[in-house]
């Protein structure tokens, strides 16, 4: 497989997670917390998709596309190890969905990361609210769900808790 058809794959698999995942928590109350911006093109999917929802953006430092930057009232900067429990303390257990793109192309050092920040993650989490990662993450209180239909397996994953 080529590195473009792994990219297509996880892009594809993406998208079809995250709509699954808005679909789902549609009626949910809580904000949306989007770790990790990059170029912006997942927070503008979400933006565009719920349009009125508070979308909280996770970024050591914000290098978006200008038409995928959120307002600053919205970004929470700084190492996610760090953000992540401050969050907690702000927030509560809240987030109706949570959305993490954080890995390079390393799968070892993915999983490194993943088996680090996924105690951090779930407690923001409110009751029957999803996770939608791009690396397999490690809950001890959350049940992975089945991929939606156009989500490649191993490329994206979903929880709930």
């Amino acid at each position: 497989m080529t590195r473009l058809d792994l990219f297509i794959d996880r892009m594809v698999s993406q998208r079809a997670c995250l709509d699954f995942a808005m679909a789902e928590t549609a009626a949910m109350a809580g904000p949306v917390f989007e770790l990790g911006l990059g170029n912006g093109r997942t927070y503008h999917h979400l933006r565009e998709r719920m349009p009125g929802r508070e979308i909280y953006v996770f970024e050591r430092a914000v290098a978006s596309h200008p038409d995928s930057t959120p307002d600053p009232a919205f970004q929470i900067l700084g190492d996610v190890m760090e953000t992540l429990p401050q969050a907690l303390g702000r927030f509560g257990p809240v987030a109706r969905l949570i959305h993490a793109d954080l890995g390079g192309h390393n799968r070892a050092k993915n999983d490194v990361f993943a088996r680090k920040v996924s105690p951090l993650v779930q407690p923001l989490l409110a009751e029957g609210g999803l996770m939608v990662s791009s690396d397999r993450m490690y809950f001890d209180g959350l049940q992975e769900l089945a991929l939606p239909e156009g989500a490649v397996p191993g490329r994206c994953f979903i929880y709930r808790r």
